[in-house]
């Protein structure tokens, strides 16, 4: 384990565009996981002042700049947190425990509940703010890390506030049974998943060999302990229990979590900041027209920048 509460490797500089001094620095960052290191990466703007905010990425093996194995290649948390930085925000954006560069934190990164890793943003922010000197820490949450960031704020101190990036505004097993009936080639599955649904949420798990084959990888029982502690988290009702300032940040061209998750959480908490951003998609890109190919095919596009939108009214917000 490691004993130091965060450690800096070699730094690597990013440029101004016009080639002058470096607008940041991006520093490889450890803080003490369960069994073995967590690991990050660290963006300062060039003097270093200013808030001082963790992105929690979302569901799935999705690493720290975004990216996941499933063909999600769009680095929109390393885009996000360069863009945040030339605005005068640091950032630390991190690998989940058990995935990537956090690989020897627990053996098996499946072997999770939502408990555990907001332990793992519990370490986080102390790490960061001994490191820092910050006196709170901002979470952005994208996505399930944005269910993450709420659970957080209801057991750790020293947070500034939440950045609910593209959050469910629902519980997971209602945005899943909405998700499956999106497509009408999953019509045969939905009474079955539906069900298997329903018994998570109750908190009993899936004999899978009931279930049709296409389901298996949705309910495998490496992960229905972590399904039972997702589906038993309703996120507005986070959000109403929250005493802290919120920005909530929805595309209007996401394919995933919708403006109605949005609201949703809005009205939990009539206090938050609710801001559409109308052409931004799932991966914080913006989408011309409506086409869905168009809009997935961002999804794979490192090269396309975050919406400036999104970078401006997070890094308002938190500099407020």
């Amino acid at each position: 384990m490691i004993k130091s509460a965060i450690i800096l490797t070699c730094a690597t500089a990013l440029a101004h565009p016009n080639g002058s001094a470096p607008a940041s620095v991006a520093v490889p960052v450890e803080a003490p996981g369960p069994q073995g290191a967590l690991a990050g990466t660290m963006l300062r703007s060039a003097d270093g002042e200013g808030p001082v905010a963790l992105i929690i990425p979302g569901s799935g093996p999705t690493d720290r700049d975004g990216n996941n194995p499933m063909g999600v290649k769009a680095a929109s948390y390393r885009l996000l947190a360069e863009g945040l930085a030339a605005q005068g925000v640091t950032t630390v954006r991190i690998d989940k425990r058990g995935m990537f560069g956090s690989s020897s934190a627990v053996p098996d990164a499946n072997a999770v509940t939502i408990s555990d890793y907001v332990s793992d943003i519990a370490v986080w922010v102390r790490a960061i703010r001994e490191q820092t000197g910050a006196s709170c820490l901002w979470l952005i949450g994208h996505s399930e890390g944005g269910l993450v960031s709420l659970a957080a704020a209801q057991e750790i101190g020293d947070v500034c506030g939440l950045v609910l990036v593209a959050a469910p505004g629902r519980p997971m097993g209602e945005v899943i049974k909405q998700q499956l009936r999106a497509n009408p080639a999953n019509a045969p599955l939905v009474a079955s998943a539906d069900a298997a649904i329903d018994q998570l949420i109750s908190g009993r798990k899936v004999e899978v060999s009931t279930l049709p084959e296409p389901l298996l990888p949705l309910f495998s029982p490496a992960l229905q302990d972590y399904l039972i502690s997702v589906f038993a988290l309703d996120p507005a009702q986070l959000a109403a229990h929250a005493d802290l300032p919120i920005l909530i940040v929805q595309g209007g061209k996401d394919l995933q979590v919708s403006v109605e998750d949005a609201n949703r959480l809005k009205v939990a908490n009539p206090s938050a900041v609710l801001e559409i951003v109308p052409d931004a998609n799932h991966v914080l890109k913006e989408v011309p027209g409506d086409s869905m190919a168009g809009n997935f095919a961002t999804y794979g596009n490192p090269d396309l920048p975050v919406a400036e939108e999104i970078v401006t009214i997070i890094a308002n917000f938190v500099r407020r």
